[in-house]
């Protein structure tokens, strides 16, 4: 399972291809990207002395030299970096910055949004699986000169520089009403009659990009990157139609990444699933006594179930449960099982699903466990231990009185949602209100009756008492029917079942 590719895995590497050139089959016949980039310099240098955009003074410039490796030159400053190129890319394909490539790069207006204003402001928080929800876009006070440096267009590409979605982009599509951009945001501009824009973006969904980015970017409490950052950043530029052919792939494979990814979840579901039913499976093996062979050896659960007996009539005669109404004694008749009640008995084979073990006896749960309201108790300032506590989801507060448990008492939930869940108490304190004590007979192994309440969690959730709130209905845990092993099984089942899961 490990080594299969994820969906985001593919993506990634189709990107990875499509950026080095072996996505799509180069064309002898497609004009050099040199050619292109030297036109778009040429049009920037047109834009400057027409005072359209300005000159930037650390523009980085990337050029192949006499001896055919690549240098940058910044002002008067030329170095070699042709150690620092990530990959190799077709003769026909030129390394540029992004710098080298756009027209201009423009941080957004900063303006606090509004219900009501001039124009509406985009930010990036209104950007949602790469379309702008129009609908929250608030509005900002704008000068009215100033909209035009501001105002968005078609194939314009914004970028996040700052907070946990930093390095984020969009490209702007089929806008259809006037907006600016906020502050947060840069913009790129470029002639996107001699670069697509789509391949600019998908360039910047790239492990270059982000590994690029991640150097870039100020680690702070708010991660930051500036436009420097991005004007900086190196990108292969393959020639216009090569770039027209890339795009074309990458949207015809689209689909099928996605196909990948949805038929991916539902794969991790389905493990998940089966993982989980898998589980649910050996637990249900193991209270039936189908997990682990008996052994003839083992003293008999019968002379075990005594001893729980004699226990449960001390525990009366001290006054630390009360006594049971409706005691019973399950036994076996004529291949048959019978419940007597005092002189009434009843068959109860209705109830039984499969075999009963060798050496296995039945009972009811409330021969093994006890639930009892505890005692209250008052002038002790402790921790009040509720749910969300006990789940390490909220601090405790404290009270002055409420029923103590310690250290390693079990407690059932009886009131909620999850009703029939057992937690064990982690320090001394006041039990929470939708609690009771949980009360295990000393003479049967405690990770053993645990595997049977997982076993019979869903019986007590679909039969809980109560309509606003969900209780558990303490007549049927008392009378779920059990099936009781002896006591060197309830060993070698939970051992059995420790081996499994690790292995699952």
């Amino acid at each position: 399972m490990e080594d299969r590719m994820t969906a985001q895995q593919l993506k990634n590497s189709i990107l990875q291809m499509a950026v080095q050139g072996k996505l799509v089959p180069q064309d002898l016949n497609d004009e050099p990207a040199s050619v292109l980039l030297r036109r778009i310099k040429k049009e920037k240098e047109e834009l400057i002395k027409e005072g359209k955009i300005k000159k930037s003074k650390t523009e980085s410039f990337i050029f192949r030299g006499a001896d055919n490796l690549h240098y940058e030159q910044i002002g008067k400053e030329v170095r070699c970096i042709e150690d620092e190129l990530p990959f190799e890319i077709p003769d026909n394909w030129e390394w540029k910055s992004w710098g080298e490539v756009s027209y201009k790069i423009q941080y957004g207006y900063n303006a606090p949004a509004k219900d009501t204003g001039v124009i509406k402001m985009v930010r990036i928080t209104d950007i949602q699986d790469n379309q702008v929800l129009w609908d929250s876009v608030p509005f900002c006070n704008i000068k009215e000169n100033e909209i035009p440096d501001y105002l968005l267009h078609n194939f314009d590409i914004l970028f996040a520089r700052t907070g946990g979605t930093v390095g984020k982009s969009f490209l702007v599509e089929n806008i259809n009403e006037d907006s600016v951009f906020a502050g947060y945001l840069i913009r790129t501009v470029y002639n996107y009659n001699e670069i697509n824009p789509k391949y600019l973006k998908y360039f910047m969904e790239t492990s270059l990009y982000w590994s690029q980015l991640k150097k870039g970017t100020i680690a702070t409490a708010q991660p930051n990157c500036n436009g420097q950052t991005l004007s900086k950043m190196i990108l292969p530029i393959p020639p216009l139609q090569e770039q027209h052919r890339i795009v074309a792939k990458l949207q015809e494979l689209e689909p099928l990444i996605e196909k990948y990814r949805i038929a991916e979840e539902q794969l991790h579901e389905l493990n998940s699933n089966i993982k989980d039913q898998l589980k649910k499976s050996i637990l249900q093996y193991a209270i039936e006594g189908k997990l682990v062979p008996q052994d003839p050896n083992d003293e008999p659960a019968s002379v075990l179930l005594e001893r729980i007996r004699e226990e449960k009539q001390q525990l009366i005669k001290e006054g630390k449960i009360k006594k049971d109404k409706n005691e019973s004694i399950i036994f076996r008749r004529d291949n048959s099982y019978y419940e007597k009640f005092g002189n009434t008995e009843f068959c109860i084979d209705d109830e039984i699903k499969c075999s009963v073990p060798i050496n296995w006896i039945l009972t009811r749960q409330k021969n093994l466990c006890w639930l009892n309201n505890g005692n209250l108790s008052k002038g002790e300032i402790l921790p009040y231990l509720e749910v969300k506590v006990l789940r390490g989801n909220k601090e405790a507060e404290t009270k002055d009185s409420g029923v103590i448990v310690t250290r390693g008492t079990n407690v059932i939930l009886v009131d909620g949602e999850n009703s029939g869940e057992v937690m064990k108490i982690k320090y001394r304190g006041y039990m929470g209100s939708t609690f009771k004590i949980l009360q295990t007979s000393n003479f049967v192994n405690e990770k053993y009756v645990d595997i049977i309440f997982q076993c019979n969690r869903i019986k007590y959730k679909h039969n809980k008492k109560g309509a606003a709130i969900p209780h558990l209905d303490k007549e049927l845990f008392n009378n779920t029917l059990i099936f009781l092993p002896p006591i060197t099984e309830q060993q070698r089942i939970l051992e059995k079942i420790n081996l499994i899961t690790h292995l699952l």
